[in-house]
Formats: C-alpha cells, sequence, structure tokens
C-alpha cells in the first residue's frame, strides 16, 4: 500500500507540472517570429545542425562565362566581378537589374555565371540584397530566368553545417534558417528549418512559406522559451498562418526532449510579433505549517495595451486562509513610469469554533510613480506609498516570499510629493503628502499637505567692481518656510472625526545670517546667526489639580490640558560661532619591512552657540501653572513658579524654557598606512590602506544651565581592513556620580548627582561582517556588466530590457551558478547600562548564510543565525536550486518556527537568466 500510495503522489505532481507546462507555453505571452538578438547572433558563431541541407550544394568548379550584356549595369567601363557592393571585406560582386529595381550581389570566395542556366553562383561569405529583403549565406544562386533567388550552408571536413543562411525581410528582424527560396518578384519565398526569436521566444525547425499577401504559413514547427535550435521543450504547431495582426494555429502538443506528450490543444492563439499577450499563470503549490496545503498566486496577466498591464493573483489554502492582489504597471517612454499594487488577505488560525480560533484581514497598498528628469525641466513628480495594516507582515509571512527581514519590519512610509524651481534654480518649491506608520505600536502619521519654500542663500552685501572681497562681502543670507497639516492617531481611528479634533497645522519661517571666512591660514571660521517665526492654529491651558493622601501616602499632582484652538505666533533667534581646521601627523619608518608610514590626520572642531531665555510670561509663550483655585504651582529646582509653554504639543512646538549658552565640541580622526605595492615591481610603488576611516568623539557643555552642565561624551568609529572585513562601534559614557536615594532615610534608587567622577560606560554596540568569497561577487558583477553591454549592443527586446533591469536591481536575489561556494556571516554585540547603574542589559546575535554547487547544476542555499540571549536559532531556511537551462527548478524549506513549510516550483527561466546562468531565488516575475 506504502509504494502503491506512494506512486499516485508521484503521477499527481507529474501531471501537475504537466499542466503547468502546457498553460506556461500555449498562453505565456512570448510572442516571436523573426527578432535580431543576442541569442541569435550566439548561434551564428556557432552553426550546426543534424538535418542536411534540403538542396544539394553546387561544388564550386564550374567553368561558367562572363555575365551577358543584359545583366550588366555598365558594359563599358565596369568589370562587375571585381566590384565591391557592401558584401564581407575582399567581397567581389555586381548589380542585376530587375524593373524599377536592383539586386546587389556579392562573394568573398568567387562569383560565377552559368550562361546556360540564366544564374550567378555565389560561393564563400554570399550577399544578396534586394529591396527590403537582404541575405547572408555561404552559397547563393540567383536564376534570372525565374527570379528566384536559393541560399543555404555548406559542410566542413567534420561534417559540421556551416554558413547557414541569414535573412532579413522589411520591418522584421533577422533569422536563421538550412535553406531557403525567395522569389524576387512574386515575393513568395519558402523557409527550410528556420530559427528565430520574439521577446524571449523562439520559432525553430519546420517549414514556412511566405505569400504574396504577405501571409506565412508554418508546417512542423516548434515555439518554445528555450534559446536552442533544438530546444528541451516546446509546443509542437503542426500548422498554422501568420496575418498581420496574429498567429493562428491547428492542432498543437506539448514536447519535452522530443517526447510527445498527450497534452496539446485542437487550435492555438499567438499575438503578433513585438506584441505581449495574456494568459493564465499558473500557483506556486506547497504546504504551510499553519494555514494547510496552498495553491498560490496564481491567476491571469492582462495586456492592456503597450503603455499598461495588470496582473490580478489569487492565493488559497486548504485550512481556509486566501488571499488576492492587482497589480498594475504603466509606463509613458521619456515622460514616466509607475506601478500600484493592493493586496488583500484573510487568514485563519486554529480551527473554527474552538478558543484557539482567530481570523485577521489584513491588506496592503502599494504605490511607486518616477518622472524621467527631461520630461519637464525644473518640475518633478514622485511617489511611494506604502500603506499596511498592523499585522500584514506578520500575518502574510511577509508575502508570499518569506522574507524574514520584511516579516520583523514595523516602521512604515510613504510620501507623494510634487516641486519646482524658478528663477534659475534660486528659488525652489515643494508640496507633499506623507504618511508614517508603526505597526507595533499601531500608530499612524498623516500630513496633508507639507508645504515648502526655500530661496537660495546670496550676498547681504554684493561687491561693487573688481578686486578683493570686504569682509562684510561674504555675509550671506536666505529665507526658508514650511507649512503642514498633520495628525497622529491609532490606525483603527484614522480618518473618524475623533482623530480629525486632533489636526495641527501652522507655518515656520527661518532666516539664516552666516559669514565664512579662513582665519590665521589653518583655520576655518564660521559665525552667524538664525531668526525663526512660528505660526501656529492650536495651542494649550493646563491646570494643575493637588494630590490626595491615599493609603497614607501623598499622591501626585494631576495636569489637565486643554487645546485651544485659535492663531498664535512665537518668535525666536540664536546666534553661533565655529571654529575648526585639520593637523597631519605621519610617521615615516626604515626598517619595518613593507610598512613604510603611518598617517594621522585629525580634525579638531568647537562651535559656540547662545540663545536667550523667551519663557517669560510677558513674552507670552509660557504662562504660570495654577491650580484650580488660582494658586501658582511652585518648581523646587528653579526656586520660582512653575511655568509650561502654550506651544507645547503643537505642530512646530515654540520656543525653549532658559537661557542657553553651550559649547559643543569633537574631534575627528582617520588613520592610514603606506605599504610597498606588490604589482609594483621596481620595488619602490606605494599603495595607502586605511586603517580607520574614522573615529569621533563629541560632547557639549551649556555654561548657563543650572545643573548637568557637561553633557555625555559619545564616540564612533568604522574600520574596513579588506574587501572582506568590516568593522564599526559606536558608545558612550556618562560623567557623572552615582548615590543613593532615600525618603525619610528609606533607600529608593540610585540617582545622579551633579559631581564629576571617572566616566562610566552607558553604551555600547559593534558590529562586523566577514566574507569568505567577496571575490566572487566581483566577478559575478563583471560578468553581469559584460552582459549587460553585450546585450545593449546586440539590441535589446522590451522583455530582455526589463529583465536585466530587474537582475541589476537586486542581484542578490538571483542564485548564480558560476559562482561554487560563498559563505558570509554578521555579529552584533549591544551593552547599554542606565546613568545610574543599575539593569545592565546585553544582546548578541550572529547571523550567517551562504550557499554552494554540490554540482554545476546544483546548488544548496541556507540562511540562519543564532540569538544568544534566547539561545535558540534565528529564522532558519534552506533552498535547493537546479538549473535545467531554460527552466528552473527549487525547493524550499523553513524547518523550524512559526513560518514552517516547504514547496517545490518547477517553471520557465527567463531568457536573459538563460545567458547569464541566473535563477530567481524567489517566484520570479516572468514565469507566466
Amino acid at each position: 500500500m506504502h509504494l502503491l500510495h506512494s506512486h499516485k503522489n508521484l503521477k499527481f505532481l507529474r501531471t501537475i507540472l504537466l499542466l503547468n507546462s502546457i498553460f506556461l507555453l500555449v498562453l505565456a505571452g512570448h510572442s516571436a517570429f523573426a527578432l535580431e538578438s543576442s541569442s541569435t547572433r550566439q548561434l551564428l558563431q556557432q552553426q550546426d545542425t543534424t538535418k542536411k541541407a534540403i538542396n544539394k550544394v553546387i561544388p564550386n568548379s564550374i567553368t561558367g562565362a562572363k555575365i551577358p550584356v543584359g545583366l550588366q549595369q555598365d558594359t563599358a567601363k565596369k568589370d562587375t566581378s571585381k566590384v565591391k557592393v557592401g558584401g564581407a571585406a575582399g567581397a567581389k560582386g555586381g548589380v542585376v537589374k530587375q524593373g524599377d529595381s536592383k539586386i546587389e550581389y556579392s562573394a568573398v570566395d568567387s562569383t560565377k555565371y552559368s550562361k546556360d542556366n540564366s544564374i550567378i553562383y555565389l560561393y564563400g561569405k554570399a550577399r544578396v540584397i534586394y529591396q527590403s529583403f537582404e541575405l547572408d549565406a555561404d552559397y547563393i544562386t540567383y536564376n534570372s530566368k525565374t527570379n528566384t533567388v536559393f541560399a543555404s550552408g555548406r559542410k566542413d571536413s567534420k561534417g559540421k553545417y556551416l554558413g547557414k543562411p541569414i535573412f532579413k525581410m522589411e520591418k522584421q528582424g533577422s533569422s536563421i534558417a538550412d535553406s531557403l527560396f525567395y522569389n524576387t518578384k512574386s515575393g513568395k519565398g519558402t523557409v527550410f528549418n528556420t530559427f528565430t526569436e520574439q521577446e524571449g521566444g523562439f520559432f525553430s525547425g519546420g517549414q514556412s512559406k511566405r505569400q504574396p499577401d504577405n501571409e506565412i504559413h508554418l508546417k512542423g514547427m516548434t515555439y518554445s522559451t528555450c534559446n536552442l535550435p533544438h530546444p528541451h521543450f516546446g509546443i509542437f504547431i503542426t500548422k498554422g498562418i501568420v496575418t498581420d495582426k496574429q498567429i493562428i494555429t491547428g492542432p498543437v502538443y506539448l514536447k519535452i526532449e522530443d517526447i510527445p506528450l498527450p497534452l496539446g490543444l485542437p487550435f492555438a492563439f499567438f499575438p503578433k510579433p513585438n506584441k505581449r499577450n495574456s494568459g493564465i499563470i499558473m500557483p506556486n503549490v506547497g504546504d504551510d505549517y499553519t494555514r494547510g496545503f496552498f495553491f498560490r498566486d496564481g491567476g491571469y496577466y492582462l495586456n492592456l495595451n503597450d503603455y499598461w498591464d495588470a496582473k490580478i493573483l489569487g492565493t488559497l489554502y486548504t485550512r481556509g486562509s486566501y488571499g488576492m492582489s492587482v497589480t498594475s504597471n504603466y509606463v509613458k517612454r521619456y515622460k514616466y513610469n509607475g506601478s500600484i499594487k493592493v493586496d488583500y488577505n484573510s487568514n485563519r488560525y486554529g480551527l473554527e469554533g474552538t478558543p484557539a480560533y482567530e481570523p485577521r484581514k489584513d491588506y496592503s497598498i502599494q504605490w511607486v510613480h518616477s518622472q524621467n528628469a527631461n520630461a519637464h525641466p525644473g518640475t518633478n513628480f514622485g511617489a511611494s506609498v506604502n500603506i499596511k495594516t498592523s499585522g500584514y507582515n506578520l500575518n502574510t509571512a511577509g508575502g508570499t516570499s518569506y522574507d524574514f527581514r520584511q516579516i520583523t519590519e514595523n516602521a512604515l512610509s510613504s510620501s507623494v510629493s510634487y516641486g519646482r524651481t524658478f528663477a534659475d534654480g534660486k528659488v525652489t518649491f515643494s508640496a507633499a503628502a506623507r504618511h508614517n506608520q508603526n505597526t507595533q505600536s499601531k500608530t499612524v502619521d498623516v500630513t496633508l499637505p507639507d508645504i515648502a519654500l526655500g530661496v537660495q542663500t546670496f550676498p547681504l552685501f554684493k561687491q561693487k567692481g573688481v578686486g578683493e572681497q570686504k569682509w562684510y562681502n561674504k555675509i550671506t543670507v536666505g529665507y526658508s518656510m514650511v507649512a503642514s497639516n498633520s495628525i497622529s492617531t491609532s490606525d483603527s481611528l484614522l480618518f473618524t472625526r475623533k482623530s480629525l479634533d486632533r489636526l495641527k497645522n501652522g507655518f515656520s519661517h527661518t532666516v539664516p545670517v552666516s559669514i565664512n571666512f579662513t582665519a590665521l591660514k589653518y583655520f576655518n571660521f564660521s559665525a552667524g546667526g538664525t531668526y525663526l517665526e512660528k505660526w501656529q492654529f492650536q495651542s494649550v491651558r493646563q491646570t494643575a489639580i493637588r494630590g490626595i493622601m491615599s493609603n497614607g501616602v501623598l499622591q501626585a499632582d494631576q495636569i489637565v490640558r486643554d487645546t485651544v484652538q485659535g492663531f498664535n505666533r512665537s518668535g525666536e533667534y540664536s546666534i553661533n560661532m565655529g571654529l575648526s581646521t585639520k593637523i597631519y601627523n605621519t610617521l615615516q619608518f626604515k626598517k619595518m619591512g613593507n610598512l613604510k608610514a603611518l598617517r594621522l590626520v585629525m580634525t579638531p572642531n568647537a562651535n559656540f552657540s547662545y540663545r536667550p531665555d523667551f519663557s517669560d510670561p510677558s513674552k507670552g509663550n509660557y504662562k504660570t501653572l495654577l491650580y484650580q483655585d488660582g494658586t501658582p504651582v511652585y518648581d523646587a529646582f528653579y526656586g520660582r513658579n512653575k511655568r509650561y509653554s502654550i506651544h507645547e504639543g503643537t505642530l512646530y512646538g515654540g520656543p525653549g524654557e532658559g537661557r542657553n549658552a553651550s559649547i559643543s565640541f569633537g574631534l575627528d580622526n582617520t588613520l592610514e598606512a603606506k605599504v610597498l605595492s606588490k604589482k609594483d615591481t621596481t620595488g619602490t610603488g606605494m599603495r595607502k590602506v586605511p586603517i580607520i576611516q574614522g573615529l569621533g568623539f563629541n560632547g557639549s557643555y551649556n555654561f548657563l544651565a543650572p545643573a548637568f552642565k557637561l553633557s555625555e561624551l559619545s564616540f564612533s568609529g568604522r574600520s574596513q581592513f579588506t574587501d572582506k572585513f568590516g568593522i564599526t562601534y559606536d558608545g558612550s559614557f556618562n560623567p557623572y556620580a552615582v548615590a543613593d536615594s532615600t525618603i525619610n532615610g528609606v533607600y529608593q534608587t540610585k540617582k545622579l548627582v551633579d559631581r564629576y567622577t571617572l566616566p562610566r560606560l552607558t553604551r555600547f554596540s559593534v558590529s562586523f561582517g566577514y566574507s569568505l568569497n567577496a571575490e566572487a561577487f566581483r566577478k559575478r558583477n563583471e560578468s553581469l556588466d559584460k552582459t549587460t553591454k553585450k546585450v545593449q549592443q546586440n539590441g535589446m527586446t522590451p522583455e530582455q530590457a526589463a529583465q536585466l533591469a530587474e537582475v541589476s536591481k537586486d542581484p542578490n536575489a538571483f542564485v548564480d551558478f558560476k559562482i561554487p561556494w560563498n559563505f558570509t556571516f554578521s555579529y552584533r554585540f549591544d551593552y547599554s547600562r542606565q546613568a545610574t547603574g543599575l539593569l545592565p542589559t546585553a544582546t548578541n546575535t550572529l547571523n550567517f548564510n551562504g550557499d554552494f554547487n554540490v554540482t554545476p547544476k546544483w546548488k544548496v542555499q541556507f540562511t540562519s543565525g543564532y540569538d544568544f540571549k534566547s539561545a535558540g536559532l534565528s529564522p532558519t531556511s534552506f533552498a535547493i536550486y537546479r538549473d535545467l537551462h531554460c527552466w528552473d527548478m527549487s525547493i524550499n524549506w523553513i524547518p523550524i518556527g512559526p513560518y514552517r513549510s516547504y514547496n517545490l516550483t518547477i517553471k520557465v527561466k527567463a531568457s536573459i537568466l538563460q545567458d547569464l546562468k541566473l535563477s530567481k531565488q524567489q517566484a520570479y516575475y516572468t514565469r507566466f
């Protein structure tokens, strides 16, 4: 029974795969009849066939007479056997008249004429041109009586068939064949064993006849997406007709490795060359641990016109979950392009009718739009919209890709923006709508509109005449304005009346004035001031409620906050000065081997800023906090009545409380070594090796703060030792002492005191990564660049351009069989400790991924990691890929965790990936 059951499963799987293949090929949307491509040109360099030429080639031993006077264009001065007419180098040829047109011919080896038959014989790289018909072959004949051209190749000493005819007619691309006949007068022609491409699809073999009305009749041809003359699979067309608008066939059936399969159709329809068509998208089949067996991402592709298409997909699980999505792409060449995707999913977890049952509904809206920079100079419009429900990523397992980074993503953002420049770029204007969402806290921020106007800085006192600038000529001034209308609420309350009450709006104007110059040759000095004016349409009023006794404990005062609608303004200003320089230190070595010098560059900087106190109630920005009975609330820290800002919580806020006179300081360092270059044979060449790309220290000191004048001291650095290994680190120190906090002599907790002590580390993180085969990625990118250049030179079809753009956008999303192995890992350590010294925490995470070739056609890929805090594996997945040349097979398996699943996918590979030897790691959009 077990063997019988396994056999039935195998038959079921085989049936699914074959049905997948037939629908993919018949309704796929690959149209082809005569388009030149890189694949065709590659075949021209390596021509071979197992079939014999249709007609026997006349040997090059005919003793023909000269071409008669009636066939020559000029009999008085020209020997047509030596005239070059655009053929290969060293070609000989001539011109023959036919009515009002002419036939040009040439050959490299020899040109012969048979007077008895009125036939011209062309040998070796022969070429014939008649109107829009162009023909190249190793052997060509032209019969002037019947107006018939015949072309074929030849066999070499090893039996290889070389020099096949290559022909091009009207607006069609080049095609290759074993042999052909063509009547230059009637336009009729017959082609044997042809091979031609259209947008990733190929017609090969059989026989085709061209009729005077430009219809083409097909017989015994194969259509496939495999780019070999003898394809691995295809749809065999018993007979068919090609018209101006379509290709209609009689009975067709599927062939794999030349084996006919009992799967076919009584007729089939293909779009006319250079046109895409609509068709069915077959689903992926697999099993999900929580939702059951599935048919995922099956549906229909709609080619609406040359500028707009749509893809409608659906997903169904055996345990009741389902989903659907609509994706549409649009493009206007040289103008704009974009895509819209709407996704809806209904997931059911647990058994319905039990306490564990939990239905969840989620949706996603994504829109991307970009405008060509040259379409409207000085104007730009763009969009990047990404709106999802808070549980979308988690409940849909990152879409259908099981991308663990997407699953854990909790911050989403969107924007739609319009911008324009005026006055030769000196004035800029922009308007935008923005959206920010946190799926973990379920909060949403929406800004509509967000307007900005800016004026480029300009000299306040223009220089008159020529000569050296005065110091006041370096003073510059600028202007900027922003205006917004925003709301912050929970995703469940968005666009409800309650959320609209939380709207915030206002204007903010900024006028900066600055001057920069060099002091004492080595110091860069800057000084300036800024005036900030804010207009807002909300303000705040606060009232304090005295704390009451509860269980013998006096509770803290409560603050009641009310929002008052109405216009209010605030203004503030500040001044600043800055000074910086660079210090170079070089240490030379004479007896340190290849190390010859170390160079340390130090960049110290200091900036002073001053801002007056705008919190005095007389200025209108702050009010005294009162109890309900009108008694002021006393602030023991400042030794006066407590104040609050009426701008607190508004869109742009208001001036800060108290004066500020602070100095910020920093020191940045870079370190590099000079070593002997191994590539220099003279022994004197040097190369620079960076050791520390940046190590910075920063802090600030507020002279007017009542306490804790010195800020925490922070540091950060990065070092890239090799192409394979780099490290980044940062942290901070607290300079203040810690003491016990007591109430009535009873210990409560630790607290900071305003007394300096040895700085304590309060935060530190370090991360580094290492690749054991980084050189492979460099070679892969070189291969991609080489293929891109080759395809561009030969001319790309729209589909090839789209495929190549997909690969170039994210090469890491593809499995490269030319890289035999790769392994990378990354490590991150985070340490934090409260300033008071309590509750230190530390986390360690290790992630690694890689792949290796079992054979040149089999690759295994893995992704995993280890969380030291939870003492367990991070999300882990395995994938097995099989390169089947024109097919892809992949097995994906997630063995542990809530996303346990597996799936098997077999699909037709995009033609550009066949040339690159790449396979898509996840579902590739051209599988339909």
